[in-house]
């Protein structure tokens, strides 16, 4: 009979003690950023960021306590797809930005050239 404590299974180190804390520590991030906004304790840039680290924090949260993302190397290669995907997600959107930005750049009315004189209609 095989021992249950040598074999590995995905998600086996998950207990509901990673859960609760990962559900507190949750809320907690998301009461800070939100007490953060409302009171508007810090000017606009500094709020900024620190709403972008506390949210860096809440994914790392989310990352370790929630899909049970450690340093072995089965969990590893998933980190890579992840990150591999969360780069091809930021070319597109950023590229397809920029290409918004250029066009709307490049179609201003008030360029030179740009304005028709009425009779020409």
């Amino acid at each position: 009979m095989a021992d249950r404590k040598t074999e590995h299974l995905p998600g086996a180190g998950a207990s509901l003690h990673h859960y609760a804390r990962g559900m507190l520590l949750s809320v907690i991030l998301t009461l800070a950023a939100f007490a953060l906004v409302m009171t508007g304790a810090l000017p606009r840039n500094a709020t900024i960021f620190v709403i972008l680290v506390l949210a860096a924090i809440q994914i790392f949260v989310h990352l370790v306590d929630f899909l049970h993302i450690d340093g072995s190397l089965e969990q590893r290669w998933n980190v890579y797809a992840a990150l591999f995907a969360l780069l091809v997600v930021g070319i597109l959107v950023g590229g397809s930005i920029w290409i918004m930005f250029s066009a709307h750049e490049r179609m201003k009315p008030d360029m030179p050239g740009m304005t028709m004189p009425p009779e020409t209609f």
